[in-house]
């Protein structure tokens, strides 16, 4: 069984905050060196005071680095996967950068269209080929790619953002059905509502009234941490998750399944 965080060296887009900070946080206690990749080192919530790259190296016995991307641009996300060489050669990715926001379908400008798909869809396709190109070269690897139940179902308001996560997922089995053969696991994870800046600042919902709504939809009436996701990024990189393989791993408390 093959185990990509132990003594390994992860990257993840999107590492400062949310999400992938705590996805950063937990590959470090599962062995691996981690790469931090974002717009910046500080995290969007202020509480979180402590930079990703710091917490790792305070709370666990591993390393990490910051390097500043924008996954629109592929020359970005090439150079912190091949920041990743310093601790061995990456042998996990984590396409987590993404955007969030509502939309009104018919005000939806080429602009807008293309800037939310450059992040979401653009910058998951061109930092696997990255991370890819030097895993089938080396060892193998594990890319997890993060989707959303918007990728699962469509949402009025939301056409765009669910166009691009609808499209994570497929490229995923794309890529699952190509890499596979070469030693390389690729799957995605569905979050559903997740406590974090996008969904508390970006389309407030957590905490609104709407929200209220959403947790009676949710079988386990609460929203989620951005642990329980990384807990699903573990297994998805890890031993454990060895023969895993273009699979989608919802962690959205029961709601997809049961509305």
């Amino acid at each position: 069984m093959t185990d990509f965080l132990e003594d390994g060296a992860a990257v993840v887009t999107g590492g400062s905050s949310g999400i992938g900070r705590a996805i950063s946080l937990a590959y470090a206690e599962a062995g691996a060196d981690v790469v931090v990749a974002d717009l910046q080192r500080a995290s969007r919530d202020p509480e979180e005071d402590v930079p990703t790259t710091e917490l790792v190296e305070e709370e666990t016995d591993r390393s990490a680095v910051f390097v500043e991307c924008d996954v629109s641009d592929p020359s970005d996300t090439e150079a912190a996967v091949a920041a990743a060489d310093d601790f061995g050669g990456v042998t996990t990715m984590v396409n987590n950068a993404g955007v969030f926001r509502g939309e009104e379908f018919l005000a939806v400008s080429e602009d807008d269209f293309q800037s939310l798909m450059d992040v979401n869809v653009k910058g998951t396709f061109f930092g696997a080929q990255a991370a890819a190109e030097r895993m089938v070269a080396g060892d193998g690897g594990a890319i997890v790619n993060l989707s959303s139940v918007a990728g699962l179902a469509g949402s009025a308001g939301f056409a765009t953002y669910c166009a691009s996560k609808g499209a994570v997922r497929l490229l995923t089995y794309s890529l699952a059905a190509e890499l596979g053969p070469e030693g390389v696991r690729v799957n995605a994870i569905h979050p559903g509502l997740i406590d974090t800046a996008m969904t508390t600042e970006d389309v407030p919902i957590v905490g609104s009234e709407a929200g209220e709504q959403y947790l009676e939809g949710i079988p386990s009436r609460r929203y989620g941490d951005p642990g329980d996701v990384a807990d699903a990024a573990v297994y998805l990189a890890s031993a454990a998750g060895d023969y895993v393989n273009g699979e989608s791993l919802t962690v959205d408390g029961g709601m997809t399944n049961t509305n």
